[in-house]
């Protein structure tokens, strides 16, 4: 099948970004993975095609919602939302001196570089101890991945989604920052990469 033949997810593709919790209840649940220290709390849910991600520090509450669906979602405290075809920058600030940064990436590939990619993607998922739902929509595989990373004052999140009926390549990558309490330093994780790590060091 060609790309052109494909459907289209990115026409709905979208990342909402709320400044309160939301209850694992208002979703599907194919995993979840847990990273804190320091006093903050960053949850990664995962589902096909879509993910969340929680961020608790003290009395700042937010979450990030990657979702194709435009209907059934929690529309109540939402910050900001925006396609994620549009491949924008967001950068919102909360409570308590907590940053929240993301940015969107989306490629569409031909067949044969699609499977290449999702091999190397979930390689590199299970070397890392990523978050990952392996599933498969109408064509063939498809992959939503969390990789987070946490640091003295700034927890991490690469988000993958790989839908195959589509070719597509949905990257998200996500910072939220204790900016006031900002020393440097990296305590454990992993290095962050791309844009993260420009955004991390200042570039």
């Amino acid at each position: 099948m060609s790309v052109s033949a494909r459907q289209n997810p990115l026409q709905t593709y979208q990342l909402i970004l709320y400044g309160r919790v939301l209850h694992p209840t208002h979703f599907q649940l194919k995993g979840r993975q847990v990273v804190a220290h320091n006093g903050y709390v960053l949850e990664a849910w995962v589902m096909p095609g879509q993910h969340a991600l929680r961020f608790d520090y003290g009395d700042t509450h937010c979450t990030e919602h990657v979702t194709d669906q435009d209907k059934a979602i929690p529309t109540g405290g939402i910050v900001t939302q925006h396609l994620c075809a549009s491949e924008k920058e967001c950068e919102r600030e909360f409570p308590e001196h907590v940053v929240y940064l993301s940015a969107c990436q989306t490629e569409t590939l031909p067949e044969s570089i699609y499977a290449e990619t999702y091999e190397e993607m979930l390689a590199l998922g299970r070397e890392n101890n990523a978050l990952i739902h392996p599933w498969e929509d109408d064509v063939g595989r498809c992959l939503s991945m969390v990789d987070m990373q946490r640091y003295q004052h700034e927890a991490h999140a690469q988000c993958y989604h790989m839908i195959a009926s589509a070719g597509l390549v949905l990257k998200t990558q996500s910072i939220f920052e204790l900016r006031g309490l900002r020393a440097g330093g990296i305590i454990e994780g992993k290095p962050a990469n791309g844009a993260a790590a420009a955004r991390r060091n200042g570039r």
